[in-house]
C-alpha cells in the first residue's frame, strides 16, 4: 500500500520538525524510529524519548485506508536530504518493510510495529492555556540558555526556570557559578506558573521556535508541559525540585558602574582566552578610572595583555573571572553597549543592557 506521496521538501520538513529529540543510541530500538500514522489524507509524524514527545501532521496523497508503522527517523531524513527538493517521493509498505521511491532511486527500510512505540502518557490535569508570540519566547531562551548546568547532580539546575505571573514572563538559568535572567512584558494576563523546563526541551524549543509573531500556546500540569505552535504538538516532562531563590543572587547595591562596547570587550576577552590553560579559564580584569586592563597567562608562562578605554570613574578593582562565563553572555547579546556593576574583588559582578531592563547576568569571581 502507498502510505504517502508528495514532494521531498514537504516530507523532509515534517520529519525534521519532529526528529530533533531522537537519540542515536537508545536502549529501546523503536525510539530511534518515527511513528507514521495515516488517517485518511492526513499523515501524523510522532517521535519520543520517553520524556519528550513531538508530533506534527501534514496532508499527503496515498491509498485510502488507515495505516501505521515506525521507521528509522535519521535514515529516512538522510535519504531525503540527498534527493532534489522538487522530487516527488512515495513511501509504500510491504510486510515489515517500508520502501521509499523517488525518481530512479529506491530504498527499502526495516520497520518496527506501531504498537511497540511508547507514546508519552499525557497528564489529565493541564491548567488553562495561554499564548505568547514565538519570537518573545525564543528571544528569552536565547538570552539565558547558555547559563544552564550540564549533567549537574543538582538536577533542578539542568534546565530553565519558567515563571509566568500577571503580564510578566521570566526565564532564569544558573549552573551555580553564574545566573542569567530575562523578562518580557506581555499584552495578556497569564495564570501564575512556576516550572522548570528540562535542558533538552529548552534546546529543542530554541531550534523549533520561529522569529515571528505567530503564537505558541502553553499549558502546564503538575509534572508536564504542553506546547502547540507551527503545527506541532510538544509534550515534555518537567524537572521536579526547588529552583534556587534567584532574587537573592542578584546584586542590588553595587556602587561601581561602567558601560563598555560589547564587541570590543568580547574581542579582547576572546584574544586573552587563547592563552588561558585548558582547565583553568581565568582572566584578570583591572578596572581603573577610564581604563580596563585584561590579562591572562598559562602554565607555559605565556601571557596576554589587553587594554580598553571605558566610561568609568569608580574604585580601582582587580578581579578574576572564568573567561568563558563572560564570553558566553556577551556572545548571546546583540546590543552595542553593556553595563557592568562591581563592588569589590570578592563580590559577584552584574552585567546589564542599558536598553533592556529585563536582562540581568550575574557572574561569580574566581581566585587567580
Amino acid at each position: 500500500m502507498i502510505v504517502l506521496k508528495g514532494t521531498q521538501e514537504k516530507l523532509l520538513s515534517a520529519l525534521q520538525a519532529v526528529a530533533g529529540i531522537v537519540e542515536r543510541r537508545h536502549t529501546l530500538p523503536v525510539l530511534a524510529n518515527v511513528l507514521l500514522r495515516k488517517l485518511g489524507d492526513q499523515v501524523e509524524f510522532t517521535t519520543s524519548d520517553l520524556e519528550i514527545q513531538v508530533r506534527t501532521r501534514a496532508e499527503f496523497d496515498g491509498d485510502t485506508g488507515n495505516f501505521s508503522t515506525t521507521v528509522g527517523a535519521r535514515k529516512l531524513i538522510d535519504i531525503l536530504r540527498t534527493l532534489p527538493a522538487d522530487q516527488t517521493v512515495s513511501l509504500s509498505s510491504n510486510q515489515s518493510k517500508l520502501t521509499l521511491t523517488g525518481g530512479k532511486s529506491r530504498f527499502t527500510l526495516q520497520t518496527l510495529p506501531a504498537d511497540d512505540f511508547p507514546l508519552v502518557q499525557e497528564a489529565a490535569d493541564f491548567g488553562p492555556a495561554f499564548s505568547v508570540p514565538q519570537k518573545t519566547l525564543k528571544s528569552l531562551i536565547n538570552q539565558v540558555h547558555f547559563a544552564m548546568a550540564v549533567h549537574d547532580i543538582r538536577y533542578y539546575l539542568n534546565g530553565i526556570l519558567f515563571v509566568a505571573e500577571g503580564k510578566t514572563l521570566t526565564l532564569v538559568a544558573t549552573d551555580g557559578h553564574r545566573l542569567a535572567l530575562a523578562q518580557a512584558t506581555l499584552d495578556v494576563e497569564m495564570p501564575k506558573q512556576d516550572v522548570i523546563l528540562p535542558r533538552k526541551t529548552v534546546l529543542e524549543l530554541q531550534r523549533l521556535l520561529k522569529d515571528d509573531d505567530s503564537p505558541i500556546e502553553m499549558r502546564f500540569a503538575g509534572n508536564q508541559a504542553k506546547f502547540a505552535f507551527a503545527g506541532l504538538e510538544f509534550v515534555t516532562k518537567l524537572v521536579e525540585g526547588k529552583f534556587p531563590d534567584y532574587n537573592r543572587v542578584i546584586p542590588k547595591n553595587h556602587k561601581n558602574h561602567l558601560s563598555v562596547g560589547r564587541v570590543a570587550l568580547l574581542s579582547s576577552l576572546q584574544r586573552a582566552a587563547i592563552l588561558t590553560s585548558e582547565k583553568f579559564k581565568g582572566v584578570r580584569l583591572n578596572f581603573e578610572p577610564g581604563v580596563l586592563r585584561i590579562a591572562s597567562s598559562n602554565a607555559e608562562q605565556e601571557e596576554a595583555k589587553e587594554e580598553l578605554e571605558i566610561d568609568y570613574n569608580g574604585d580601582a578593582i582587580e578581579i578574576g573571572f572564568n573567561v568563558t562565563y563572560l564570553m558566553d553572555a556577551l556572545a548571546n547579546m546583540d546590543q552595542e553597549m553593556v553595563g557592568l556593576s562591581l563592588q569589590d574583588a570578592n563580590s559577584s559582578a552584574l552585567v546589564t543592557v542599558p536598553e533592556q531592563g529585563g536582562f540581568k547576568y550575574v557572574v561569580m569571581p574566581m581566585r587567580i
